[in-house]
């Protein structure tokens, strides 16, 4: 019993760690929103490097679903099932770890990390 219990709490710690290695962490179960003069996206990631959302603009909206990873250069790259208009497929960019509540900007994007599923 003792045994057991000593391998459950080994692979809670090891499992906790992973976790915290994960800069895509904080992302899980929450909201990618980011918003531009062209439109706003909500995104949401997930543990299994899947993504699913949906983009709205003058000229719709439209879902987004796809698979996400990191290349070898670091940078995060999203690969769309249908990628929206003027997208590259996969779309890499430089990524860095964020909290629930973070603000950033990246070209002409303001990208904000909202609690749960918007």
């Amino acid at each position: 019993m003792r045994a057991l219990v000593l391998g459950a709490a080994a692979l809670l710690a090891s499992t906790s760690l992973s976790f915290a290695d994960d800069v895509m962490a904080s992302l899980y179960g929450n909201t990618i929103i980011s918003k531009s003069t062209m439109g706003e996206a909500h995104v949401h990631y997930k543990a299994d490097h899947t993504f699913d959302g949906t983009a709205s603009s003058a000229m719709g909206s439209m879902d987004l679903k796809g698979t996400w990873a990191f290349d070898d250069k670091g940078q995060f790259c999203r690969t769309y099932d249908t990628p929206p208009p003027g997208v590259t497929n996969p779309l890499c960019t430089p990524w860095a770890a964020h909290k629930v509540g973070d603000s950033w900007s990246m070209n002409d994007r303001t990208i904000t990390l909202a609690p749960g599923i918007q």
